[in-house]
């Protein structure tokens, strides 16, 4: 049954089910923890009957308890990047030296056709984000591998135990580059790290020891669906080794992107389907609507694959499975 934003199973639903957000439609979900607070950056999809997508801007929300959430508002839109000239794509933010930095994919104008990542700079998680550095960050002539001009979108980054901030970003090649100590420009080469059916939506992050490279994956010859795969490392150099799927398809959404936090002791796997409906409009590919899941490991580090949920983080996990091993 689809999930209503007036009346229906969206008046009744108790709160932090899923879709978590109602009253628009988002997607490409970011969290950052600041605090005893969880930040979660979202695109916000207006895509109308005939359109595919339609994203001019990106959206903010906040919880203390992954059950109620407050919107703060749009933090930027695309206009805000002079040198862009559409498309307010898959974004990130974290902390870094007092400050908030905003990773961000775009269209780039003429002048560099393409999909490109800005980066904005603001002092506080609510922004407001000004553009950091007047032009783009990475752009496509930059990734010459690709055949396609959406190559260079979906960026994260991450910060490692000695301070180095790294950025990952791609579709169908995933890249890697370090982030000079400044935070708006590239420090040494541009690797590629591409994990087996790579799509997009790449999302980096440490537990212990372990190193996770999380996606949006495609297997071409045989789904037309995105899901979510992971591979893991033991440094953030490599060598990756895939560990398989994390989850299966999001409901009615070709798409799905994750994006992974611990907060309060407890792990969330964030991602997006296309469930929801708002007055005449329904889910779709460019109306889709937030969720998330409890994230759980196993003792060698695995995580436990995901079921995706209507009820999310308001029902009790699954139980722990701490015998699994994996090679």
């Amino acid at each position: 049954m689809p999930l209503t934003a007036s009346g229906g199973a969206a008046a009744d639903a108790v709160p932090g089910a899923n879709p978590i957000i109602r009253e628009k439609f988002t997607a490409d979900p970011a969290p950052l923890v600041v605090g005893d607070r969880l930040y979660l950056y979202v695109g916000h999809d207006e895509a109308q009957p005939d359109e595919m997508f339609n994203m001019r801007e990106w959206l903010v929300y906040s919880t203390t308890d992954m059950r109620r959430w407050t919107g703060h508002g749009p933090i930027m839109n695309v206009a805000d990047f002079k040198w862009a000239k559409q498309d307010a794509w898959a974004s990130q933010t974290i902390e870094k030296n007092g400050k908030f930095w905003f990773y961000a994919a775009v269209e780039h104008d003429d002048t560099h056709p393409g999909k490109a990542i800005a980066v904005a700079v603001a002092d506080s998680p609510t922004g407001p984000f000004v553009d950091a550095r007047g032009s783009a960050l990475v752009t496509s002539g930059m990734t010459p591998k690709g055949t396609h001009s959406w190559e260079d979108i979906d960026p994260t980054v991450f910060t490692d135990d000695d301070g180095t901030t790294w950025i990952a970003w791609g579709n169908r090649h995933c890249y890697i580059a370090r982030l000079k100590p400044d935070m708006i420009g590239i420090d040494g080469p541009i690797t590629e790290i591409t994990p087996p059916h790579f799509e997009e939506g790449p999302w980096l992050h440490k537990r212990g020891d372990l190193y996770y490279l999380t996606y949006a994956s495609l297997d071409r010859a045989t789904h037309t669906d995105e899901k979510v795969s992971y591979a893991t490392a033991p440094s953030i150099s490599g060598p990756w080794t895939y560990r398989g799927e994390l989850t299966g398809s999001a409901r009615n959404s070709f798409t799905i992107h994750p994006g992974i936090v611990q907060f309060k002791g407890d792990w969330y796997l964030f991602l997006h389907n296309a469930t929801l409906t708002i007055g005449d409009l329904g889910g779709a590919l460019g109306r889709r609507a937030v969720t998330v899941e409890h994230l759980q490991y196993n003792a060698d580090g695995t995580m436990k694959p995901v079921i995706q949920t209507e009820a999310g983080v308001t029902a009790p996990p699954a139980r722990q499975d701490t015998t699994r091993t994996q090679d």
